[in-house]
């Protein structure tokens, strides 16, 4: 079953190309729940055999996820506050909240941004923070740009060394996000700890 299943993804990613590649990205990038690992790790294999093009894939991986992450960025940053204003007293949230998250946006969105690329589940709602605070675009882009390029890469690797191994995905893959939280954590206690000290003087 699981056999069959890789086989008609790996047909469905080749006969989508990259613009495929670039739209399904996207689409894993917003709010729908399609997870990314099903769109790269099979192009990563595609690449492998030579039917497509490593540095494309991600390339147009790259740039789906921005273009996803941008949507629910507006989409946040035009509806968003408009909507919890109104209708979010009835989920508990309430005006100051709004301003916290836009406080700490200000601060710490960067890091935000670029970990919350790096972790399932995370990844798909980052951009909705962000735009209700009216995060700078640059700057969220960048980050964006940065740690979905550093995923999807990833996925890729895995998809063109192991593609055809369905266990040893799931095992590598699982062993990539333990070391991911652990360098996420790492990288945001130097962070805390750099901000504090810049604060100290």
């Amino acid at each position: 079953m699981i056999e069959t299943v890789s086989l008609w993804l790996i047909d469905t990613i080749g006969s989508f190309g990259y613009i495929g590649i670039f739209i399904l990205m996207a689409i894993e990038s917003s709010v729908f729940p399609l997870p990314s690992e099903i769109v790269i790790i099979p192009a990563g294999y595609l690449a492998y055999q030579g039917e497509m093009n490593y540095f494309l894939i991600v390339l147009c991986g790259t740039l789906g996820s921005l273009a996803g992450a941008c949507f629910n960025y507006y989409l946040a940053l035009k509806l968003g506050r408009t909507l919890l204003l109104k209708y979010g007293k009835y989920i508990f949230i309430k005006p100051h909240h709004l301003e916290k998250v836009e406080i700490f946006f200000n601060r710490h969105g960067e890091i935000s941004t670029f970990s919350g690329r790096l972790i399932l589940g995370v990844r798909h709602f980052i951009s909705l923070p962000a735009g209700l605070a009216r995060m700078n675009l640059a700057k969220f882009s960048f980050y964006t740009i940065l740690g979905s390029f550093i995923w999807v890469n990833i996925l890729a690797l895995l998809g063109f060394f192991i593609g055809e191994n369905e266990e040893l995905i799931q095992k590598y893959l699982t062993l990539i996000i333990v070391f991911l939280i652990i360098t996420i954590i790492i990288i945001c206690i130097i962070y805390i700890l750099r901000k504090n000290k810049k604060t100290t003087f």
